[in-house]
């Protein structure tokens, strides 16, 4: 019984999330799993999310710090059971909120990993080498990361009207729904026309009343025969990953984020603006965008300590 009313909860919770904050698919996905590995702890315990306490919580992420887990992952764990709590107790499921006082896990700042701009180069000219259809979709999708800065979800997500008339700027919807306008570059603009030319042959043939030859439909610009309908974010990396070899680059140095963090931190680098930087990325809190300067500042203090001459003495032990 408590098993049952604690999924129903869950549901709620996610139902909620999803009808007013907007909460992407994925999102939900995370909560969901975060909030299941919660329960069954409450459940070992002989608890349950309705009867709670702040120690059952300590337990918890106790569980999570035993079993290796990184302070980031416990710090998200802690944040998606926070939510839950609250949502239980303005919902009138419980009078107070054992989440409340449990401090956050100790966070390292982690920079961001992001590529250089002749390592960028090197994966943008192995795509263009790549032959056939696949290989124009593959350089499209490079260029336009790269191009753009958005998030892979993002990416394999966007439709096919956002990109069917030559635009100079994209469309971007992010998270919780809100667009925004990013600016296309000339070598994403003509991969994108070129990809464009041959986009028809990834839609699946229409099948239904018996016309397995009929051309299909998709509202897709990446449509894919999955279930989804489109390219997945995990079929994406697989494909850069293998491009990253070709292009005599270590695959575990790229990934969609990493030419994320690329795109914003060459921008930055070549004096683009904090402001500009955050919508561009979709970021709602520019603190998030901040983390760019602190890789700037770390690449210049390498720069300095390498060719200064006054570091060179002080190494030479002059």
């Amino acid at each position: 019984m408590a098993k049952a009313l604690t999924s129903s909860l869950i549901s709620a919770f996610l139902e909620m999330m999803a009808a007013e904050r907007g909460a992407s698919a994925h999102t939900l996905d995370a909560y969901r799993r975060d909030l299941e590995d919660y329960a069954s702890s409450l459940t070992a315990g002989k608890s349950d999310p309705v009867v709670a306490s702040d120690a059952d919580v300590r337990r918890y992420m106790a569980e999570l710090g035993s079993a290796g887990l990184a302070p980031r992952t416990q710090a998200r764990r802690l944040s998606a059971l926070r939510q839950f709590h609250k949502f239980l107790y303005a919902d009138g499921y419980r009078n107070d909120d054992p989440s409340s006082n449990i401090d956050s896990p100790q966070q390292g700042q982690t920079l961001p990993k992001f590529l250089s701009i002749e390592e960028i180069d090197r994966l943008i000219m192995a795509a263009a080498n790549h032959p056939g259809i696949k290989g124009k979709r593959l350089l499209a999708m490079v260029e336009l990361m790269y191009a753009t800065g958005m998030r892979v979800s993002e990416l394999v997500e966007l439709p096919y009207a956002a990109a069917a008339r030559d635009p100079q700027m994209l469309i971007v919807r992010g998270k919780g729904s809100k667009e925004r306008l990013v600016p296309l570059s000339d070598p994403a603009r003509d991969a994108l026309r070129d990809y464009l030319d041959v986009r028809d042959a990834f839609i699946p043939s229409d099948k239904s009343h018996g016309h397995a030859d009929r051309p299909g439909q998709s509202s897709y610009l990446f449509p894919s025969r999955g279930k989804t309908g489109h390219l997945t974010r995990q079929m994406f990396l697989k494909m850069i990953k293998d491009l990253a070899i070709e292009a005599g680059v270590p695959p575990s140095k790229v990934s969609p984020h990493v030419l994320r963090h690329s795109f914003a931190s060459h921008l930055l680098a070549n004096g683009a603006d904090l402001r500009s930087l955050q919508k561009m990325l979709g970021h709602s809190d520019i603190s998030t965008t901040q983390i760019y300067t602190h890789v700037l500042e770390s690449r210049l203090r390498g720069l300095v300590q390498e060719h200064h001459p006054l570091a060179q003495i002080g190494k030479s032990g002059f």
